[in-house]
């Protein structure tokens, strides 16, 4: 089905996107109110702080609960900002409405979970507010999406996605894999539905933070949620991937803005290369695959199996290191023609079981 949108205004200006900022979590009332009035002073559009911080393990803090909330209202009535918290419950959402917060987001947990979208759906109907939705924790495209059809069918009509990246068990620079293509592709699917960078879940550290914007900026996102601290260092959670206000400004004042509607003369003119070079690449496929299919006859009719591990090794890694060569990621090289190869694998099955 169709998302049922209506346009959400975002607040932004030419030189900067539309920004959410704040703490990982409301900690006291002293911390908050200084990082809002700090990030008001800078020019945020709209503050955010987790009431509710269910952590991986018990143990650690897990938010102050209903007793932030007032001082959410405060921030909203002494800085103007708009203010917005994570809700994970039906009862996350009757509190956090009855306080005044005007927008809500589903985190990454609570998305991977039908039962619990559900149940904020149910929560939802008949109530005119904005809801933003991260991506699951794993990479799952069509969750994503039926997680918010699920809210989209309780009447909720302003929406946006939150791209957060996805958890992967390996040791990797990214606290959370980008995987960029997917949230390129639900635009492609859904373009009318915003969609918001979280570079500070994605990168987990401080340092990532500015080039993961800058690259959320290049791909025609409409917006950041930043995680903003008066004093990260001391943060009660996330504390590597907060920022100062200061910081933040600074990193915001170096960002291009791209636009998406100035299309030149001369990026037609690459387009058309990039057309062109697309034709020439499923050509070659298309070639290659007729010579996988004489392989594959060749090896029915000398009793041959399909799978040569020898070969196939040999293939990964000989391309692996071209790709290196030619400027590009061996890893990328290396699954293109994993995927070339099972194509190849299964046009010699049809081949040898006709």
């Amino acid at each position: 089905m169709e998302l049922e949108l209506e346009k959400l205004t975002l607040p932004s200006d030419n030189e900067r996107p539309f920004v959410i900022a704040g703490p990982c979590s409301a900690e006291t009332e002293e911390q908050v109110m200084k990082t809002a009035k700090d990030l008001a002073a800078k020019g945020c559009h709209m503050f955010r702080a987790g009431v509710w911080k269910p952590r991986t393990k018990p143990g650690g803090f897990e938010g102050n609960g209903e007793k932030a909330l007032p001082w959410m209202q405060q921030v909203k009535k002494e800085t103007g900002m708009l203010v917005a918290t994570e809700v994970a419950t039906p009862e996350h959402v009757e509190l956090a409405l009855k306080y005044g917060i005007d927008i809500l987001w589903i985190g990454a947990r609570t998305t991977a979970n039908p039962f619990a979208m559900q149940a904020l759906a149910d929560s939802l109907k008949g109530i005119d507010v904005p809801v933003f939705v991260k991506n699951p924790v794993n990479p799952d495209l069509e969750l994503w999406i039926g997680a918010m059809e699920r809210i989209n069918q309780a009447g909720i009509k302003k929406m946006a996605a939150i791209h957060r990246g996805f958890s992967s068990y390996d040791k990797k620079i990214y606290r959370n894999m980008p995987m960029w293509q997917i949230p390129i592709e639900l635009h492609r699917r859904i373009p009318d539905l915003p969609i918001i960078c979280d570079p500070s879940h994605i990168g987990g550290r401080r340092e990532l933070v500015a080039p993961l914007c800058q690259q959320a900026m290049d791909l025609g996102f409409d917006g950041l949620i930043v995680e903003s601290h008066c004093n990260p260092d001391c943060a009660w959670s996330d504390a590597k991937q907060q920022v100062t206000p200061d910081v933040l400004d600074y990193i915001l004042s170096l960002l291009v803005v791209r636009s998406e509607t100035n299309t030149t003369e001369s990026i037609t003119l690459l387009r058309h290369q990039i057309d062109d070079l697309d034709n020439q690449l499923m050509d070659l496929l298309s070639k290659r695959m007729r010579v996988c299919r004489e392989i594959g006859q060749y090896k029915k009719e000398h009793n041959m199996t399909i799978l040569q591990a020898a070969r196939y090794n040999e293939i990964l890694e000989k391309r692996g290191a071209q790709g290196a060569l030619c400027g590009m990621d061996s890893d990328f090289v290396s699954q293109v023609f994993e995927k070339i190869h099972e194509e190849s694998v299964r046009q010699q099955m049809e081949i040898i079981n006709k």
